[in-house]
């Protein structure tokens, strides 16, 4: 999302978002407070001057994640076993369900387990209590969570990694999309959307070191959404420009190495 946003309102949501950093947090406030009811239109709404909605985004991740299967996953998409952590209402899992083998799901607020239940029958939902993701270890080939860490507590950010880690089979990826802050209108939406009043923006660098650290293998970094446009030819130039820091938001992905122990280093057994 490349723009102009007006002068005031853009240095107040730069200051807004760069003062976050500094606001001490230890609970995940998503585990007790209501999830947004209007959550589409909260959205739509902080987005509204780029023209582009929700579900574009959406498709947009899950079009990606398919070809971070195809390109760097031991397993095609149709046979991955793939887990969404911090799924919300399930937005995305209509399109990408029919493209995996199975897809299952957590989120620590039980009210938007409810609504992503009613509306995907076929994904095995379940709410997390305690920052522990309620499935075996080593259970899933493919684990994402998109646009979920800037909620969690920057303290939790390593546990959180460490829980991926933990239910990632060894080969196995996990994907981290985030919203970019260094794209300015990034941060414009931010500021706009009333429930991410309190949202920690991560950079990229920040992500790929919390999956070094835990000891997964980096196997792509790059940006997204560059072109404010719903159209095919805007997705192949994005896909051009996916080196260039400047995207609305961006994936790290990494892979647990084979052979590797089931704990990592920021879960020692």
């Amino acid at each position: 999302m490349l723009g102009i946003a007006p002068t005031g309102s853009f240095v107040q949501a730069v200051n807004f978002a760069n003062n976050r950093h500094t606001k001490p947090m230890s609970d995940n406030r998503w585990a007790s407070e209501s999830f947004p009811s209007n959550y589409r239109q909260d959205v739509n709404e902080s987005i509204a001057f780029s023209g582009l909605d929700v579900d574009m985004f959406a498709r947009g991740k899950v079009e990606d994640m398919l070809e971070l299967l195809r390109s760097h996953s031991t397993w095609a998409p149709g046979k991955s076993e793939c887990l969404d952590i911090g799924c919300g209402i399930g937005v995305s899992h209509p399109r990408i369900r029919p493209m995996v083998a199975c897809l299952s799901a957590v989120d620590v607020s039980d009210e938007a387990i409810d609504v992503a239940r009613k509306s995907n029958a076929d994904v095995d939902y379940r709410v997390q209590h305690d920052g522990v993701i309620p499935f075996p270890s080593g259970s899933f080939d493919f684990c994402n969570t998109a646009c979920v860490m800037h909620h969690v507590p920057p303290d939790q950010w390593p546990s959180f990694v460490a829980e991926a880690w933990r239910v990632t089979r060894p080969g196995g990826l996990f994907a981290v999309y985030e919203h970019n802050p260094i794209n300015p209108m990034t941060r414009w939406a931010v500021w706009r959307c009333p429930f991410d009043h309190d949202a920690v923006l991560l950079r990229a660098g920040k992500v790929r070191q919390l999956l070094r650290d835990q000891g997964f293998e980096i196997v792509t970094r790059r940006y997204l959404f560059f072109m404010p446009f719903d159209r095919p030819w805007a997705r192949r130039f994005d896909r051009l420009l996916r080196w260039l820091p400047l995207g609305a938001q961006y994936v790290v992905c990494g892979r647990r190495p084979l052979g590797s122990e089931s704990a990592g280093a920021q879960n020692p057994a």
